[in-house]
């Protein structure tokens, strides 16, 4: 079946699982992970689309794809309810004599060869749904077209300690790509992918099907088809990034995007770049005449009579009298009691902490970030 005819079609990968997330992510997939106050993580590639003029969005789902699926829905937050394209929900499903997961991110790109073709493009653009930032797709696509490459892969600079976590590149001064490795041990460059790609559609297909072949290929393009494709001498180009951009795989790295929300700096969520997202319509936030906030993100349908400081607070959160909330990320419909103190930490949605409680310590102490995994009901210090 042949529809119109889309130049780009978008494939957005979100079936991670996020384990480095812990508790967050042991009933939620990672793109769904709150954040911000009122977003989810999804939230940025997504709306990055809709501002770039993309429409036609593919969301490959695997792991506990019920709450994206149903915060998704027929797209219509970010305006992706279109007779033309819009968005589609891509689950692994079983074909004849086929009855595999998602076996890695080219795998599931092939596993969908027959989606993009009924749009019948020029380029695909592939994204991952769990990173923080905002970008003018089509400012690279125009890059892509300009170069007459067959792939682009968008890049950002990372201190030298960082380096050996991402895919790291290597270009000549023209932006074509000489070298390439998947997470080395010794970086030769500080170029790391941000796992943004463009590709002529015709040469992708083409290099899908010889991975798919390949029995010792592990599906994945940083570790497969970029090599592949880069050794058969394909026209590569790195594509340069220089705004914020943060990959939210650990507790610490989402804690400290949230916090970089405080800052003023390169994550401004007041811009005309809108970050579009769905959420529930509460009632205005309510913040008592004895209470406190400073520097904080307090949103709607919340109700404070204690003190916030240097904290994203989240809707339809309640802080009781004389509690503290300090250098933390507190989620939707969270209470925490009269009197309870925390400090450095994340507490997931539907947590109840109890009264007189301590969760967590002082930034300045350097423990670490604290996590209570939601619906946690918590009345005593050793169920933390």
């Amino acid at each position: 079946m042949k529809l119109t005819k889309n130049e780009c079609v978008v494939m957005l990968l979100a079936g991670g699982q996020g384990s480095r997330l812990g508790d967050l992510t042991k009933k939620i997939a990672k793109p769904s992970v709150p954040f911000g106050g009122k977003y989810r993580i999804i939230d940025f590639p997504l709306s990055n689309c809709v501002n770039s003029g993309l429409y036609t969005i593919g969301v490959l789902t695997q792991y506990q794809p019920l709450v994206l699926n149903s915060y998704i829905g027929d797209g219509k937050s970010w305006d992706l309810d279109r007779m033309n394209g819009g968005i589609h929900i891509l689950p692994p499903y079983q074909r004849v004599g086929d009855s595999e997961w998602y076996s890695g991110t080219a795998n599931a790109i092939y596993q969908n060869i027959d989606f993009i073709d009924m749009y019948d493009p020029d380029y695909v653009l592939i994204l991952s749904g769990d990173h923080i930032y905002k970008m003018n797709y089509s400012l690279m696509i125009d890059y892509h077209k300009e170069k007459d490459a067959d792939c682009t892969i968008s890049v950002i600079n990372v201190p030298l300690k960082e380096a050996s976590r991402f895919g790291i590149l290597s270009s000549d001064d023209s932006g074509r790509i000489v070298d390439f490795e998947e997470k080395p041990k010794k970086p030769k460059s500080t170029n790391a992918s941000m796992g943004i790609y463009v590709f002529k559609w015709s040469k992708l297909k083409e290099y899908l099907e010889i991975d798919d072949k390949n029995i010792s290929s592990t599906k994945d393009f940083g570790k497969d088809v970029i090599p592949l494709m880069l050794g058969k001498g394909e026209k590569m180009y790195s594509y340069e990034f220089d705004g914020y951009w943060k990959d939210v795989g650990t507790i610490e790295s989402l804690w400290e995007a949230n916090m970089d929300l405080l800052e003023n700096g390169d994550l401004d969520l007041s811009s005309d770049w809108i970050i579009y997202s769905k959420h529930a319509e509460r009632p205005p936030q309510y913040i008592s005449a004895n209470s406190s906030v400073k520097n904080s993100i307090v949103s709607e349908g919340a109700v404070i009579f204690g003190s916030v400081e240097n904290s994203i607070i989240f809707s339809g959160v309640e802080i009781g009298e004389g509690a503290a909330v300090k250098d933390s990320v507190i989620m939707a419909d969270v209470t925490i009691k009269e009197g309870s103190t925390v400090n450095n930490s994340i507490i997931d949605e539907s947590v109840i902490i109890g009264a007189n409680l301590k969760i967590g310590t002082a930034k300045e102490k350097n423990y670490g970030i604290t996590v209570i995994p939601r619906d946690s009901i918590i009345n005593n210090m050793q169920e933390v």
